[in-house]
């Protein structure tokens, strides 16, 4: 169910892509860095929560989910602290967009927390914190996290 949710709001996202606003969400994990990272970075990893299915060849990957398929680039990453990926639709302004997982740690007390970026159009945020509220729950079930 929450997969075709996304996939209708891609489609819709692909439709509107006009000057979207930037926002982040923070969420606090008891996961090591290492393995949450694997998640965010890996295609078996990203298949566990993000999508149906992922694939990769190189910095490419394959996110599929139903019917849909949509592709991103990653366009950084950094071992056990970001990834960052730009979706691949041929539009124009596709360079000014991403989204972005970062892996933060407090130095005094290790608590582990994910900081997602993603850029939306203003009268969708709230929307889009919801897709990601429910997507990173599901990351802490399979983590074991919750």
């Amino acid at each position: 169910m929450l997969l075709n949710v996304f996939s209708i709001y891609w489609e819709l996202e692909k439709l509107n892509m006009s000057d979207k606003k930037s926002y982040s969400i923070e969420y606090d994990f008891h996961s090591s860095p290492q393995l949450l990272f694997q998640y965010l970075s890996t295609p078996s990893g990203l298949s566990e929560w993000f999508a149906d299915n992922v694939n990769s060849r190189g910095e490419m990957f394959t996110f599929i989910w139903d019917d849909s398929e949509e592709h991103a680039k990653m366009i950084q990453k950094k071992n056990n602290d970001k990834v960052r990926f730009q979706w691949q639709n041929n539009d124009a302004d596709q360079d000014k967009y991403y989204f972005e997982f970062k892996i933060q740690v407090d130095e005094i007390t290790k608590d582990v927390s994910l900081i997602i970026s993603d850029f939306s159009d203003e009268d969708e945020i709230e929307e889009s914190k919801m897709l990601w509220d429910n997507l990173i729950s599901d990351l802490k079930q399979v983590l074991g996290a919750s």
